[in-house]
């Protein structure tokens, strides 16, 4: 059974790469590479300069998921170390999949050395998984009420007013979250923790930080893709978060195949060049560049560790 937990993530990772590449490959049939070259090259100096502040702008907001997170526990930290943790958690999980499990991980070795116990960490985990949920609902409701012939995107049987009605059964669901806070529900206590309900302080603030991380996401895409045949900044929002989501739960690291698959599907007025040079900025930016620089961050980190705890001992 143990054996079977370890290998079953990776499994379901590996086969939604297999199927999504398979079904890629169907939806870029007859493109060549020196289409896809000409798309690349033809981005503009401009669009990769607001391609890059886009993802500052994320990762940004990512470090503030984790700075609401030990406000909500109580703790004080520094925000450079804060910064450094949340950008080395992300940049692992959003290449290596399963992220809530490899971010984990990089936390709890993080945060153990600033004194927080296994529990808070849990929460801490628990918390900012949740923020990025609350910004995901927050946003598909609102792209679904601006833009509801989006949904023809994706399933062109389902009627314009499904999506009216989900994007306000969602707003509805924020709106129970932020009552719940106001009127003060008891924390939930268990063995090992006791959850409380975050302050309405916090939920307001999670309410303004929980989109933006996907917002400059988003605009990674959006300023990387051409004028000609752009449907706008809120469609690509909307595909954008539905492929997201969708290379999330796949568990495949990177999405690898997912985010192509379901953008280029969704994207049918544009070139398909154009759609994957913009998609490989965005992986260029987001996730790969970003990932070398963790694995920099790791390293510096355990080396500080390991030579504090061999002067310990020698002392």
């Amino acid at each position: 059974m143990k054996r079977l937990k370890t290998y079953f993530w990776p499994a379901v990772g590996l086969a939604a790469i297999v199927l999504s590449v398979r079904a890629l490959i169907h939806e870029l049939r007859g493109l060549s590479l020196n289409e896809f070259i000409a798309s690349f090259q033809a981005i503009s100096i401009e669009s990769w300069v607001l391609a890059i502040a886009a993802t500052l702008v994320a990762y940004a907001a990512l470090a503030a998921y984790d700075k609401l997170a030990l406000d909500h526990l109580g703790h004080r930290i520094s925000i450079w170390f804060i910064t450094l943790c949340s950008f080395t958690t992300y940049a692992l999980s959003h290449n290596l999949g399963a992220s809530v499990f490899s971010g984990a991980v990089v936390r709890y070795r993080a945060y153990r050395s600033k004194g927080l116990t296994p529990g808070e960490i849990g929460i801490l985990v628990a918390f900012c998984s949740f923020t990025f949920t609350l910004g995901t609902l927050m946003l598909s409701a609102i792209v679904l009420l601006a833009k509801p012939d989006i949904i023809e995107r994706f399933a062109e049987v389902l009627p314009i007013e499904m999506s009216l009605t989900t994007g306000g059964l969602l707003l509805a669901l924020i709106c129970l979250y932020i009552l719940g806070s106001l009127i003060g529900l008891r924390p939930l206590r268990t063995r090992w923790f006791q959850l409380h309900y975050p302050r309405p302080s916090i939920v307001f603030r999670q309410l303004v930080i929980a989109p933006v991380e996907l917002l400059g996401a988003a605009g990674i895409i959006y300023f990387a893709l051409p004028e000609a045949g752009n449907p706008g900044y809120i469609v690509v929002l909307g595909i954008f978060l539905a492929s997201f989501s969708a290379a999330l739960l796949s568990h495949a690291p990177g999405g690898l195949g997912v985010l192509e698959l379901v953008f280029i599907a969704a994207l049918p007025e544009m070139d398909p060049a154009d759609v994957l040079a913009a998609l490989a900025i965005f992986r260029l930016l987001y996730l790969l560049i970003p990932f070398v620089m963790a694995l920099v961050v790791i390293f510096v980190f355990e080396h500080s560790r390991f030579l504090e705890q061999r002067d310990a001992k020698g002392s």
